[in-house]
């Protein structure tokens, strides 16, 4: 004993403990998590030996916030892979520490790798009582010339992926620490490249092929078709590679059948299996399918809140183009409406109506954080539809479930059935939306009704090529004699509406982007996605290219875009690699005039209960102005006007705070006045934005007995001359700190 305790002082023992922490670990979950792979043990060492030098016998101030960093890093990473099959992206990591979505997320099933934590937090631990107990030892820090090692290990890291260039996921070729200091990397190195090699070209890069209308195919229909509605079911985040018959069709290497029941409905249906989603996230998805536009290939205010300031753009999505045309048109989702604000969003778009959690009154089955669970949610909607049939008037209705998103949504007979919590609620909204589509089928719904079912994102797949690209759009129609049970060809969600209007013959105003899947080309067509940091662009000549976060592409001979392999041709950068991006960023340009101004408007009217106390910024909140992107060298107004209704005497305590990335930013922010009956809150202030501010969130927070309506909540961005902007800039930097 007295010899392990002497030993304990040593301060070799503190090395090796944080070479565990650093080292050991890492390398041990990556290959009990499946991911081996050379470039990620390569990535895990460099990362590790880095930080174990750096860090060894220095400061526990800089110590320990760095290891804490680090410990969320490796979790978090591997926790985003198991529930969406994606790696985390820099615009990700707010997530983090916004307690709604992580007490949403993680409720229930917990953390999906515990024992990855419980070895991080011991080790952790482990480390910090060592160094706490050796802290009077005088003993130096590594050598500099230690520093040799880690930087040998980028090198190698470098090397072997210029030379032999692999297609494998993310997640096996990088830690995310790595990613992100190549990222960084990479940014430099192109902005160095952009002046060596001058000006990007003076014309911008022809988008035409990717933006335009193209109804030139043949019909497959001889006349307009005979249905009378349109119903549209979105299903959260499930792929393509779930519908057996898409599988067969690529003949994918995934063998799994999850959701047999919906297999068994793509049978009967019009199956397109080639089906691109552009993005992640539900709003982005929504977007593109409504409002037959891509989506943003970047992580940038989405176009479906700057539909808010663009009423033109938005008269154009596919319910305002229905309901010019008589239909009633209904959005009904699981989850609540006021996150991302969609409360206002989906009226903007053209919904008559737009209803979430509150609207169901039948019983769910489970309780779930984020909303109805899929059985109890479906038997609400078929509700919902036969309200719709006993009125005259043809409608639209579109559906999105919410029982798939992580924590994932199953009774304990299906968790009993299945290895993981993700395939339980799986294989419940496949017995749900099947159930579904034969008590359609019972209503003779199906006989004058244009049913499309498809899915808002990819939540992804471990090991199967393009899974977090890959969709499926099932369409039924009255027609379906006329139809292919496969349709093929290259489609994504920017072609949903110009789809279902060529279905009715109603005219396609000429904004929309996109083909109709009830027409067959002769020729390929164009297409972009962003999925899993991975940009991919297929040329529609048999090519498909797919850019990565360090601006190197790699190019692919393959006939359609999703495929479950495909030969690789080579790889390029530079200024080639960089018009894939410019193309992108064409196709990202908001819907706004100028990038520079922007409008928004976040008040609807509605009654809000405020609760007696306050206690999170996020679940709290009582607007949905999230996840904004400010301009650089712009001016930022908001005004803000807020009523009470049937307030207590005591008034109420309202307090706005604003974040980027969920981090508190300090700006001029007047305090809040007391609310009452007589006296509303009136307030307007304007900040300056010398750098672009990404993830831009206000906070309204708000405590006391009553209910508010907010009348105005308006944030308007306009530029700032060039000189006042660089003068205030220059004044808040001499500005003690």
């Amino acid at each position: 004993m007295r010899f392990s305790l002497s030993w304990l002082r040593h301060p070799s023992s503190s090395l090796l403990s944080l070479g565990l922490l650093l080292i050991a670990v890492p390398l041990a979950s990556r290959y009990a998590l499946g991911w081996s792979h050379l470039y990620g043990y390569l990535s895990d060492l460099a990362i590790g030996s880095l930080l174990l030098i750096a860090l060894h016998r220095r400061s526990w101030l800089l110590g320990v916030p760095l290891l804490l960093v680090w410990c969320l890093f490796t979790l978090g990473s591997a926790e985003l892979v198991n529930a969406v099959g994606r790696m985390p992206e820099p615009a990700d990591l707010h997530y983090l520490s916004d307690a709604q979505f992580v007490s949403r997320s993680t409720q229930g099933g917990g953390l999906s790798h515990p024992i990855l934590a419980l070895a991080l937090g011991l080790n952790l631990a482990l480390y910090l009582g060592l160094i706490g107990w050796q802290a009077k030892s005088r003993a130096p820090a590594l050598a500099r010339k230690w520093l040799l090692l880690p930087l040998a290990l980028f090198a190698a890291h470098a090397t072997y992926q210029q030379l032999s260039p692999s297609e494998a996921d993310q997640w096996l070729q990088f830690n995310l620490p790595h990613k992100l200091l190549a990222e960084g990397l990479n940014t430099g190195q192109q902005r160095l490249a952009d002046w060596l090699d001058g000006d990007e070209p003076s014309s911008p890069p022809d988008i035409r092929g990717l933006a335009q209308l193209d109804l030139n195919g043949t019909p497959l229909l001889k006349q307009a078709g005979s249905a009378r509605n349109v119903l549209i079911i979105t299903l959260e985040g499930v792929t393509g590679a779930y519908i057996e018959a898409s599988r067969k069709a690529i003949h994918s290497s995934y063998h799994e059948n999850p959701m047999p029941r919906l297999s068994q409905w793509a049978e009967r249906g019009m199956l397109t299996y080639d089906y691109v989603l552009h993005g992640h996230q539900t709003i982005r998805g929504l977007y593109a399918m409504l409002c037959g536009d891509y989506n943003k290939l970047d992580s940038g205010t989405p176009k479906g809140v700057e539909l808010l300031s663009n009423p033109a753009r938005s008269e154009q999505c596919l319910p305002a183009q229905l309901r010019e045309r008589g239909l009633s048109t209904h959005y009904l989702q699981g989850a609540g409406l006021r996150f991302m604000a969609k409360d206002q969003i989906m009226p903007r778009m053209g919904f008559d109506k737009t209803l979430g959690r509150n609207w169901f009154k039948n019983k769910p089955y489970l309780e779930f954080p984020w909303g109805m669970d899929d059985k109890a949610y479906f038997e609400g909607a078929l509700s919902y539809v036969k309200q719709l049939r006993k009125q005259r008037q043809p409608w639209m209705l579109t559906l999105l479930t919410v029982g798939t998103h992580q924590p994932y949504s199953a009774p304990p007979e299906y968790l009993a059935r299945y290895a993981t919590p993700k395939l339980a609620a799986i294989a419940y909204l496949d017995d749900a939306v099947a159930d579904f589509l034969d008590g359609l089928e019972k209503q003779g719904v199906l006989k004058d009704t244009l049913v499309i079912v498809t899915s808002d994102e990819s939540h992804g797949l471990e090991n199967v090529r393009l899974a977090s690209a890959w969709g499926f759009n099932l369409l039924l129609a009255p027609e379906q004699a006329q139809l292919p049970a496969l349709k093929q060809g290259v489609y994504g969600h920017v072609d949903l509406t110009a789809s279902v209007l060529d279905y009715f013959a109603f005219p396609v105003p000429s904004n929309i982007s996109g083909r109709s899947l009830l027409r067959d080309y002769a020729h390929g067509r164009e297409i972009m996605s962003y999925t899993n940091g991975l940009l991919r662009q297929h040329d529609g000549k048999d090519t498909l290219s797919e850019c990565d976060f360090q601006g190197v592409c790699r190019r692919y001979a393959s006939p359609g875009f999703i495929r479950d392999s495909a030969n690789y041709l080579g790889r390029f950068s530079g200024k080639p690699a960089r018009l894939i991006s410019q193309r992108a960023r064409l196709l990202d340009q908001s819907l706004r005039s100028s990038q520079a101004e922007q409008h928004y408007q976040f008040a609807n009217s509605e009654r809000i209960k405020l609760k007696p106390t306050k206690s999170d910024d996020w679940a709290d909140n009582l607007v949905g102005a999230q996840y904004l992107e400010l301009a650089k060298g712009t001016q930022t107004t908001v005004t803000l006007k807020i009523r009470a209704v049937r307030m207590d005497k005591q008034g109420a305590r309202l307090q706005l705070k604003t974040k980027e990335y969920d981090r508190d930013v300090a700006l001029p922010i007047p305090e809040l006045p007391l609310l009452t009956n007589d006296k509303p809150v009136e307030v307007s202030f304007a900040f300056d934005n010398p750098a672009t501010r990404k993830a831009f969130s206000f906070h309204l927070l708000g405590q006391g007995t009553g209910a508010i309506e907010i009348l105005d909540f308006s944030v308007t961005s306009k530029p700032l001359a060039a000189k006042l902007l660089a003068a205030r800039h220059n004044r808040d930097n001499a500005l003690p700190h």
